[in-house]
């Protein structure tokens, strides 16, 4: 890493080998992996990659009530579907956690953390680069994952709205709501690449 600290690394790699299960640590020792492999490919923020990639799921295993805290005291933008939908609540929970305990006040990388899950418009390159980080990482093993890692390292965008189709698609499967900054996020890769096209 160029400008992180290697002890502060070391602090935070502690804290989460400390409060997530072996199999969620891994995971996020895979997600800064990747997320880093696809910022040097796109000429992205390796720095702020690895950190939001390692980070991203650190809210992850907290008790639901304080995850629900940070929700509600946050001064992000939080819908009410993504209130009312427990499996969301720690990408929020997340970036204010990451602000509140490390100190990073970084707005890019909390912005990663926070939208991992929903994504939403105009996402910064970091923000495309950690949603994905987290869909083809190492350990994730469904269906089609390696096609879906194939596509993040050869189009960000293409790759975004497969994403996206795959994560609406499944939420409708399962009968579970769909935050407007997820169906925001598909319409504008959607309208971009059928521009594209013409």
């Amino acid at each position: 890493m160029n400008v992180l600290c290697k002890k502060k690394i070391k602090a935070y790699k502690d804290y989460l080998n400390e409060n997530l299960s072996k199999k969620r640590y891994t995971h996020s020792l895979n997600v800064a992996k990747v997320a880093v492999e696809l910022a040097k490919e796109f000429d992205g923020d390796e720095d702020k990659c690895y950190l939001a990639g390692l980070l991203h799921d650190v809210s992850k295993e907290l008790d639901v009530e304080k995850q629900l805290d940070y929700v509600n005291t946050s001064q992000r933008d939080v819908s009410e579907v993504e209130k009312n939908a427990q499996p969301l609540y720690h990408a929020i929970a997340g970036a204010e956690q990451t602000k509140e305990l490390f100190e990073i006040n970084d707005e890019d990388v909390l912005n990663a953390i926070r939208y991992h899950t929903v994504a939403r418009e105009n996402m910064s390159k970091t923000e495309k680069i950690i949603y994905l980080s987290d869909l083809v990482s190492e350990d994730r093993d469904y269906k089609d994952v390696k096609k879906m890692r194939k596509l993040a390292f050869s189009d960000l965008d293409k790759a975004m709205l497969e994403a996206l189709k795959f994560s609406i698609t499944d939420s409708v499967e399962k009968g579970n709501t769909i935050p407007q900054s997820t169906l925001l996020a598909y319409n504008q890769y959607a309208f971009m690449l059928k521009q594209r096209k013409e």
